[in-house]
């Protein structure tokens, strides 16, 4: 932890000053930076964050103290572990995640399971119909997965170490549950205390390099209050939420510009811009998927085209997704991915009626199978590293003599599901298996 420096300066201390100061004063007098010049080499002549640590301590708590917002978790009540519990929950789900949508999730979740025992007992579905629509769902899976763990060994973690053995919990989630529930002085480190340490230190490098992330947790453990980690790592991130943001920071209000060395260049040398830190690091561009989905409503009874109305009992058909991947476990309506240059409607359909031939052992291609099959649209799903096309279709099925084998088939496995309108409504779905049925639902 670095520490106030009392003690005289030595010699090349004090040359090191001045040769800084000269850098500087030189900066600002000189014609603007061309777009070549490096803003690391450019260095304030300032007092740093490793200079005062106690003072910028000291006015972070107090700023936190006084406008720290309001969240639900920040008020947990109970023992240590129903704090580390409510702490593990929400920083999870706030991973990826923007705080208003989360709070709506968080208050329904803890309604349901108060306490990591009575999570350990859900199953992996029921945990995955709360999640739905929060995406990132292995988040869930990892949840489900550690509470079970922890309820097995008896005890929950009380330290950043002993927390990271537990499934799903990294480094950052160690961190503040350690330090939040159980005062234990370690730091964290996410995109928002990135920043504020990137600002603080002007701290130019590419801050996803293996280097410069472990520089991070360095500069953080050296700065997290002793006394009062828990609070201190939450400052540190709520002000990079708040004030510190990635594009309009307010600097003018925020309790610790005076330690910030990006803000000391931003004044001195007009060409930097404290959102110039931490360096913009180009997104990889997601791969571009297509996929043939077809939402199959089976009808009840022996209706035909020419009569067909459509009826509460009907039923729709679920597939449930591998337990690994992406959605894992998640229920979707029939899905046959797509080369790029068989998109078109008769290769859609060529393939997607191959697929429920082999699920179903009925052809659908079979004209008095099909009451009604109609294309309802094109639905684009931008996952994080993947942008998904959706060709999205309607086909009404009458499987006549054959419902009763069909109904027999999906009741015998743990892949199918036939579900009416009711529970389709209810069912927890991933935003775009919702949308998909939203529309298939406007078109019929």
């Amino acid at each position: 932890m670095a520490k106030n420096r009392k003690a005289p300066e030595n010699r090349r201390s004090i040359a090191a000053r001045k040769s800084q100061a000269r850098r500087c004063k030189a900066a600002a007098t000189a014609e603007p930076a061309s777009s070549t010049t490096d803003i690391e080499d450019l260095a304030p002549a300032v007092p740093g964050p490793a200079d005062a640590p106690a003072a910028l301590r000291a006015q972070l708590l107090r700023w936190y103290d006084a406008h720290r917002r309001d969240l639900p978790w920040r008020r947990a009540s109970g023992g240590e572990e129903d704090r580390a519990y409510a702490v593990w929950v929400s920083e999870v789900m706030l991973q990826q995640t923007r705080v208003p949508v989360v709070v709506g999730y968080y208050d329904r979740w803890m309604t349901r399971w108060p306490t990591v025992r009575s999570l350990a007992a859900a199953t992996q579905e029921e945990v995955n119909e709360m999640w739905a629509g929060l995406g990132y769902y292995r988040r869930a899976r990892f949840l489900l997965e550690g509470a079970k763990q922890i309820v097995e060994k008896g005890e929950f973690p009380r330290t950043a170490s002993a927390l990271r053995d537990v499934r799903g919990i990294g480094d950052y989630t160690a961190g503040a549950i350690a330090s939040i529930a159980f005062n234990e002085v370690v730091p964290v480190v996410d995109g928002n205390v990135v920043r504020v340490l990137s600002r603080l230190y002007a701290i130019a490098d590419n801050p996803k390099e293996s280097s410069t992330v472990k520089r991070f947790w360095e500069l953080a453990g050296q700065l997290v209050d002793p006394s009062r980690p828990g609070d201190f790592n939450q400052a540190m991130m709520e002000l990079g939420a708040t004030l510190c943001s990635k594009t309009k920071p307010g600097c003018s209000e925020c309790p610790v510009s005076s330690h910030c060395q990006a803000l000391a260049l931003s004044r001195d040398n007009p060409p930097v811009q404290v959102t110039d830190y931490p360096r913009v690091v180009p997104k990889a561009k997601p791969r571009s998927d297509f996929a043939a989905v077809s939402v199959v409503q089976i009808a009840q009874g022996l209706k035909q085209e020419d009569n067909y109305k459509k009826d509460k009992d009907d039923l729709f058909l679920l597939i449930r997704r591998p337990e690994e991947g992406l959605l894992a476990g998640l229920w979707e309506f029939p899905l046959v991915l797509l080369d790029e240059e068989k998109t078109d409607l008769i290769s859609r359909r060529k393939e997607m009626d191959k697929y429920l031939k082999k699920l179903l052992k009925i052809d659908v291609g079979q004209k008095p199978t099909v009451i009604l099959r109609e294309d309802v649209g094109e639905y684009v799903h931008v996952f994080s590293h993947i942008r998904l096309t959706m060709y999205v279709e309607l086909l009404i099925l009458n499987l006549k003599d054959e419902v009763g084998p069909v109904c027999s088939m999906v009741h015998g496995s743990e892949k199918l599901k036939l579900v009416n309108e009711n529970l389709v409504e209810s069912m927890g779905l991933s935003s775009g298996i919702r949308k998909v049925y939203n529309m298939a639902k406007a078109s019929s």
